[in-house]
């Protein structure tokens, strides 16, 4: 069984797991709704998703900031703390660490983790990402 790691993201304190089924009962989240995949590494986001060239050096240097192409959620992450963890996995699956739709309660999160890393930032809720999803020709702002 794969394990869920709480940790403070790039944006807020987040469940970061590579086995979706984990987050999603976790979440109690609808499953048609996809979870976020994050990397550390470009080239291995590279190999996974095909980012049109138009937009490649866009989210190589964007900083808190999802894309989605072809309805894939992905965010490429080179902040030292966070990338460090994720770089041990090659990617992980991420989302906001609650219930849907109710605000961070660290006793339920702490319930339900597996590894709970904190370092200097501690865990705390903060401003989502930004998203933009990306097309061969163009870029629109959803969040």
């Amino acid at each position: 069984m794969e394990q869920v790691i709480l940790a403070q993201t790039d944006t807020t304190v987040g469940f970061l797991s590579q086995s979706p089924q984990r987050l999603q009962q976790i979440k109690m989240r609808d499953t048609a709704k996809p979870f976020l995949k994050v990397y550390a590494d470009f080239k291995m986001l590279r190999k996974d998703i095909r980012i049109p060239p138009i937009h490649k050096r866009r989210v190589r240097y964007a900083r808190k900031t999802t894309f989605i192409v072809k309805d894939q959620a992905f965010r490429y992450v080179d902040e030292p703390n966070h990338s460090r963890l994720i770089k041990k996995y090659g990617w992980l699956y991420s989302t906001s660490a609650n219930e849907s739709g109710k605000n961070y309660d660290e006793t339920f999160c702490q319930a339900f983790s597996d590894l709970i890393i904190e370092d200097y930032r501690g865990l705390s809720e903060k401003s989502a990402s930004k998203i933009f999803r990306l097309t061969p020709s163009k870029i629109k702002q959803l969040r």
